[in-house]
């Protein structure tokens, strides 16, 4: 089909081709410009002089170091040691289980705000949900994945709840997500110290 076409083209018009098939697309600027080599590349009547863009007149891309940068990515360390600060505690709640004993937590909203804050980069994904065997339970394995200028790493967590647990926010699943997010960011350092500040 190329060859037809180019055959069918005078060998003027086909030089004006082969040049416009050369053209990267950030080289192609405007809306006469991007018409022009559209022309080139799908129309089989002859062109112009003055709609054909001249290589000459293309101006080069600039370079690398000119492009902005999205001025959020910073390397792992930077975003782990913002993470493993001390999370106030008028962001800290307290709940009782069952068996009376008492947790302190960091609600998942406030842990994806604190992400978002100081990670901005990072994506989180559900793994896989499992119900125990007897129907009692389910188990969400999460991971979270941090995004530096230098690399990316992950951590995955499980949270578990009861299905027969009716109180609070959410369905059973809801709750377990919830648990494994703040586990995988507790992971990274969120929020670790409320698991170790009795010790």
């Amino acid at each position: 089909m190329v060859f037809c076409l180019m055959k069918s083209l005078s060998r003027e018009s086909t030089k004006s081709l082969s040049a416009a098939l050369r053209l990267r697309s950030f080289d192609v600027i405007g809306a006469k410009s991007a018409f022009c080599a559209q022309g080139l590349l799908y129309s089989t009547k002859r062109l112009k002089k003055e709609e054909i863009i001249a290589t000459s007149e293309i101006p080069a891309p600039p370079p690398d170091d000119d492009f902005p940068t999205s001025g959020i990515s910073r390397p792992i360390s930077e975003i782990l040691k913002e993470l493993n600060k001390k999370v106030p505690d008028s962001l800290i709640r307290a709940r009782v289980e069952a068996s009376g004993f008492s947790i302190k937590y960091i609600p998942w909203h406030i842990v994806n705000r604190i992400m978002n804050l100081h990670a901005p980069e990072w994506s989180g994904e559900v793994r896989s949900i499992h119900y125990s065997t007897d129907g009692k339970s389910v188990s969400v394995t999460y991971r979270v994945t941090l995004y530096g200028t230098d690399a990316e790493i992950f951590r995955e967590s499980t949270g578990t709840s009861s299905v027969g647990d009716v109180g609070g926010y959410g369905d059973p699943v809801q709750k377990a997500e919830a648990m494994a997010f703040r586990r995988a960011c507790a992971r990274f350092g969120l929020g670790l110290h409320l698991y170790h500040e009795e010790l």
